[in-house]
């Protein structure tokens, strides 16, 4: 990498490190201000920003619209309105033993950390843990992915808009920047992609020891029960694989579909792709609102992965089309899918379901089991013992029951995974706790703690560990 670079990320976190004491006193006035600020930049560049991401991958301006500006604000106006509360010391009960102090929670930033995000929602993964950043009073370097360049360079112009450098900053180009950047001995670290490339980032921030936030991903499963709305369920997990091309870490991954259902289910699924992108292949090819894999690379994986699965014996009940020369990978649903096929073996991140037939629900929840755990895990069905069964039996990042996606919509929830999906998690209050330190105090007004002080021989500390003794 140009050792001018790596000199300019050591000037701005030296920069930072400097400027942590004064942003962390800030107010909560001093730091919504900031927050209006970034949101009214967003709202002016909107149209910037989406002209950007469709250079990057073909995504429309609706679906980035709804995917990713959205969001970012909704989460901004979140924080605004409720801020000055999640920055009050929280009181919480003092034992008997300890009568006459009185003991809080301060949460405290964590100083200055970094945000890693990833290239499929290249505005989203960067902008929401900054907002719970900067409510917490931290500062912040940011590192977007090199794979949305024309992305990149947008947010890069929006963020030197808003904040000086030394509070927020931000560095564009490729992995070598990134590791730069984790050779420093950042406070925090947050990362959203891979699960190996997780790895990679959890070992450096070891080397620090510091707090770490990964949001990953996996194969996050859905079942459809016999008792489910079927032609409902359809739409909404065809919606959630067809999004982003399928290239979106909480996107059904597979379906576990009832096989008193599963012809329905493969009806229905046909004729949501055909009303949501045309009733044709060679319509869907030319939808506008059908994007593009991200490169090359990514292109070559998930369509090897299709082949490779239907040469094993998976039939396309739609779809299976794939053109290299545009990146294009058709939505596409498979059936006769068997477990020891390479479209099963990883995170496809592509917009194909492959749908595996099951006798009950206990069949699904047993293939979970013996997976990783997933980020995500979605249930289709209306039978109450059902829903309680799956739910006692099966862990995920985060759940939704009849629908795709709506967890990571409500700010007053926590998004994160959990084993290979990730480990901790932000939005809202979450996000805010994430990025800052849960200082314990305790303000000794009075204390009976000298009645235990020695020599314990003496009448005084005698009765006072009697006294205890009735306390325990």
């Amino acid at each position: 990498m140009d050792q001018s670079i790596d000199h300019e990320i050591q000037r701005v976190f030296s920069a930072q490190r400097a400027r942590r004491w004064h942003v962390a006193q800030s107010s909560a006035a001093d730091r919504i201000a900031k927050l209006r600020a970034l949101k009214e930049a967003i709202l002016s560049r909107r149209d910037e920003l989406a002209a950007a991401v469709h250079k990057d991958f073909r995504k429309s301006k609706a679906e980035f619209e709804l995917t990713e500006i959205h969001p970012v604000v909704d989460e901004i106006n979140h924080a605004i309105e409720h801020l000055a509360d999640w920055m009050k010391p929280e009181s919480v009960t003092t034992p008997l033993v300890l009568a006459g102090a009185k003991s809080t929670i301060r949460y405290e930033a964590r100083g200055v950390v970094l945000i890693v995000s990833p290239w499929n929602y290249p505005f989203n993964l960067l902008a929401a843990p900054l907002v719970g950043a900067i409510a917490a009073g931290n500062c912040v370097v940011l590192k977007p992915s090199s794979k949305t360049a024309h992305l990149a360079e947008a947010v890069a112009e929006l963020i030197r808009s808003v904040f000086r450098e030394d509070e927020v900053a931000i560095f564009t180009g490729s992995h070598q920047v990134a590791d730069s950047l984790l050779a420093l001995p950042f406070d925090h670290v947050l990362f959203t992609g891979s699960t190996n490339i997780g790895k990679k980032v959890m070992h450096a921030a070891a080397d620090h020891l510091a707090t770490i936030t990964l949001e990953l991903g996996g194969k996050s499963p859905v079942i459809i029960d016999r008792s489910a709305d079927v032609e409902g369920a359809a739409k909404r997990i065809m919606w959630g694989k067809c999004v982003n091309a399928g290239q979106t870490c909480i996107a059904p991954d597979h379906a576990f579909v009832h096989r008193d259902v599963l012809d329905r289910f493969v009806a229905a699924a046909r004729a949501t792709v055909e009303r949501f992108y045309g009733a044709t292949e060679d319509a869907r090819k030319k939808s506008d609102d059908f994007p593009r894999l991200i490169d090359d690379a990514a292109f070559r994986r998930v369509s090897t992965l299709l082949e490779k699965s239907l040469a094993m014996g998976a039939k396309a009940e739609f779809g299976g089309g794939t053109d290299a020369s545009e990146r294009y990978v058709a939505p596409t649903l498979l059936t006769n899918v068997r477990h020891d096929m390479p479209i099963m073996g990883e995170e496809i991140f592509g917009p194909i379901l492959p749908v595996l037939p099951i006798g009950s629900v206990e069949e699904a929840c047993t293939k979970i089991q013996a997976g990783d755990k997933p980020l995500a895990l979605y249930l289709f069905a209306s039978d109450r013992e059902v829903i309680d069964q799956v739910f006692s039996s099966t862990t995920s990042g985060g759940a939704v029951l009849n629908d795709v996606f709506l967890h990571v919509a409500n700010p007053y929830l926590p998004f994160g995974g959990v084993g290979a999906s990730g480990m901790g998690h932000y939005h809202g209050h979450h996000g805010f706790k994430t990025f800052s330190h849960a200082r314990a105090v305790v303000d000794r007004i009075a204390s009976a703690l000298p009645l235990f002080y020695p020599p314990y021989d003496e009448a005084r500390p005698k009765v006072a560990a009697q006294l205890l003794r009735v306390l325990e």
